[in-house]
């Protein structure tokens, strides 16, 4: 499998553009990087929805035990869980009408990526949603966050 067929720029940036996202994987642990990936993204104006079947609340959000008990849609479903969980995720995401199947760095399935392909998505792989919001959206900064400051000068405290 060619990962480059699902990094598609033009793709990742209308992905981007959906404001809506479910995030299945979310931790509530502060450092993982799906929690990272969650408060950057509600940060920066996203509508997140926390899918964690042992949470109920995460970032001040309502947290689902799956995307077949979520009451809305979603425009992106990002996958922050192991490879063999992504088919079923896959079918949920169909059966909900996302548009996008975002598989975060590492998870990898092609058994989901075709469910997915098959029932409409587009799929994104092996790439991070927050470090392509950054890059598309022009807020990388050299540490991977944005410090709001255009200065060399340390700010007054």
């Amino acid at each position: 499998m060619d990962l480059a067929d699902y990094q598609d720029p033009r793709i990742i940036r209308a992905a981007l553009g959906e404001r809506r996202v479910a995030i299945v994987g979310l931790s509530a642990n502060e450092l993982r990087a799906s929690h990272f990936v969650g408060y950057y993204l509600k940060r920066h104006g996203y509508d997140i929805v926390p899918v964690n079947p042992r949470e109920t609340s995460i970032l001040g959000c309502e947290c689902f035990p799956s995307l077949a008990d979520m009451p809305d849609p979603v425009g992106v479903v990002d996958v922050f869980r192991a490879s063999d969980a992504v088919p079923e995720i896959a079918r949920q995401a169909v059966a909900i009408g996302a548009r996008y199947l975002w598989l975060q760095y590492g998870v990898i399935s092609e058994e989901g990526i075709g469910i997915a392909e098959a029932g409409g998505l587009d799929v994104i792989v092996d790439r991070c949603l927050k470090v392509e919001h950054a890059r598309h959206i022009g807020r990388m900064h050299w540490l991977g966050f944005n410090t709001e400051v255009v200065s060399a000068q340390r700010r007054k405290v």
